[in-house]
């Protein structure tokens, strides 16, 4: 049975319908199942009297656990479908949950359009529920900003990681890789918490995620319409960037739009003074984050396109 055409499938499930609100309401999100088995085991687990090496071995041992629970029953249901096209309908459907295209379409769209009407509070409020610095202090370059990084590296983190370790490890490879994305938005974070529970989901997340980041930004570059010059920026300023795998989409993103990302940004609890990405270009504008979204369905296309001439062969 062809990964690759399951995970096709998925995809263009999830663009043309998401994640149905009517069905969230009445039975919430698989990925939502998953977070609340890592709050439940972490609430058991993570104990502040702990000392650090205690704190870090029982992280480790619930990060495997959370990630060997939802990924073991797909091995399983892989066995069970049929071969075919049935199968590959049927496993498509049980993969589309795990694909987030139209939610991270939807949520960007939700910040450019008050953005482009001049409603700095409504695109703030917006852009709250997809980032996590403090949108009090973003004006509309840096609510633009916000947008577009949070674009970038969610097509990596929700779309291209999960398709490229489904069509590599079939259902379990796609859910293994949401678990263990999950694991790291949840706990993966350098506070007094999770700064030692978290730490083996942390690095996890950033192994797993090393190939697709890099993937998504050949991809970003490659639609950009000036492929040479975004992917000589994308090799030059991405590793710069705090995160491991995160600048590549980032700055193939912010080469293809002319514009620069990252740089100095504020959080709840502290300024982050973080390099700019393709320093010397200007900031970008509302109409910025609508071409983002325009490169972000062309890369939508590129992967489907991918997924389909790996299927057939």
């Amino acid at each position: 049975m062809s990964f690759a055409a399951i995970m096709l499938v998925a995809l263009l499930l999830d663009i043309a319908i998401g994640w149905p609100d009517a069905v969230y309401r009445r039975i919430g999100h698989p990925v939502s199942w998953i977070g609340a088995a890592i709050d439940a085991i972490e609430a058991r687990f993570n104990l502040d009297e702990d000392p650090p090496d205690k704190r870090r071995t029982f992280g480790a041992i619930a990060s495997l656990a959370i990630v060997g629970i939802t990924a073991l029953p797909t091995f399983v249901i892989m066995a069970m479908l049929p071969e075919g096209w049935l199968g590959i309908l049927l496993g498509g459907i049980l993969a589309w949950p795990f694909v987030a295209a139209r939610s991270l379409y939807d949520h960007v769209r939700d910040v450019a359009v008050p953005l482009e009407q001049s409603d700095l509070d409504g695109a703030r409020l917006a852009v709250a529920r997809i980032v996590g610095r403090n949108p009090e202090a973003l004006d509309v370059p840096g609510v633009a900003r916000a947008s577009l990084e949070s674009l970038a590296e969610n097509t990596s983190d929700g779309v291209i990681a999960p398709l490229f370790w489904g069509a590599i490890l079939g259902l379990p490879g796609l859910v293994a890789y949401k678990a263990i994305n999950t694991l790291d938005s949840m706990i993966g974070h350098r506070t007094p918490r999770f700064e030692d529970f978290g730490r083996f989901a942390a690095r996890l997340d950033d192994l797993v995620n090393l190939a697709p980041a890099r993937l998504t930004g050949a991809i970003m570059a490659a639609v950009s319409g000036a492929p040479m010059r975004a992917l000589r920026v994308m090799w030059r300023d991405a590793p710069a960037h705090r995160s491991p795998n995160a600048g590549w989409p980032e700055a193939a993103l912010a080469s293809g739009l002319g514009v620069r990302l990252s740089g100095p940004r504020i959080y709840a609890d502290h300024v982050a003074d973080e390099p700019w990405l393709n320093a010397s270009a200007p900031d970008p504008t509302p109409a910025s984050v609508f071409q983002g979204l325009s490169i972000y369905r062309r890369t939508m296309i590129a992967t489907a396109v991918c997924l389909l001439a790996l299927g057939l062969v």
